[in-house]
């Protein structure tokens, strides 16, 4: 009796140490949005540049998937809230690609004065995940032949895009990571049922456009 006690006192201290918004939002993505969506592995508590997975030089501290694995990323309700209820403060991370959208990333500071030009020039753009070190912009599904054919058309391509489609991922609002916490920079229009996104070439297109003209090259981060 006194072993199930201390189980559910110790279950209870995890409940109250977690974030009941990552719960909600977790839910928000995989029914509403249909987004599919798994815990990522939290940053190491003694250090927060470190990562709580056994790669000591993991370059995305606690914004990876890991135990479980990318494959388990799912839309079903009950999995999202038994991952949560039993690891609340873990981050969430979406599995790009297939029926969710993919991204586009760069560097923070060239990213935001990419969407300032990308603004003056009136082009549309989807929602923007922000952390402090990258800006992801959310995108339709692409095929890694659409995208090879995209780059290859294009006499300059910055080495500081990143391109995550399938079988890639990225860390969602309202995450905390190594780097600090994940925010809309562009947010979703509330009450979506499923937020719209742009094409990807229309998205590398303007970027690789507004970092030539505006001179930013971004270091290859």
């Amino acid at each position: 009796m006194r072993e199930i006690l201390g189980r559910r006192r110790r279950l209870l201290s995890q409940h109250d140490d977690g974030r009941p918004e990552l719960i909600e939002a977790a839910l928000t993505y995989a029914t509403r949005w249909r987004w599919p969506v798994l815990p990522g592995v939290a940053v190491d508590p003694r250090a927060r540049s470190r990562c709580g997975c056994p790669d000591p030089e993991c370059t995305v501290p606690g914004a990876h998937p890991f135990d479980p694995g990318l494959l388990a990323a799912t839309t079903d309700a009950r999995m999202v809230r038994w991952w949560w209820a039993n690891r609340p403060a873990a981050p969430i991370v979406l599995a790009t690609g297939g029926s969710a959208p993919c991204a586009v990333s760069l560097p923070a500071l060239p990213a935001a004065r990419a969407l300032a030009a990308l603004d003056r020039a009136g082009i549309r753009l989807g929602p923007v995940v922000a952390s402090p070190s990258r800006w992801s912009l959310l995108v339709r599904p692409y095929t890694m032949e659409q995208l090879g054919e995209l780059l290859y058309a294009k006499d300059f391509v910055p080495g500081s895009l990143r391109f995550h489609g399938e079988g890639g991922y990225i860390a969602l609002p309202p995450s905390e990571t190594g780097p600090g916490a994940v925010r809309w920079e562009r947010a979703p229009l509330p009450g979506s049922s499923s937020p719209w996104v742009p094409d990807v070439e229309a998205v590398v297109d303007a970027v690789v456009d507004a970092l030539t003209r505006t001179g930013v090259s971004a270091p290859e981060l």
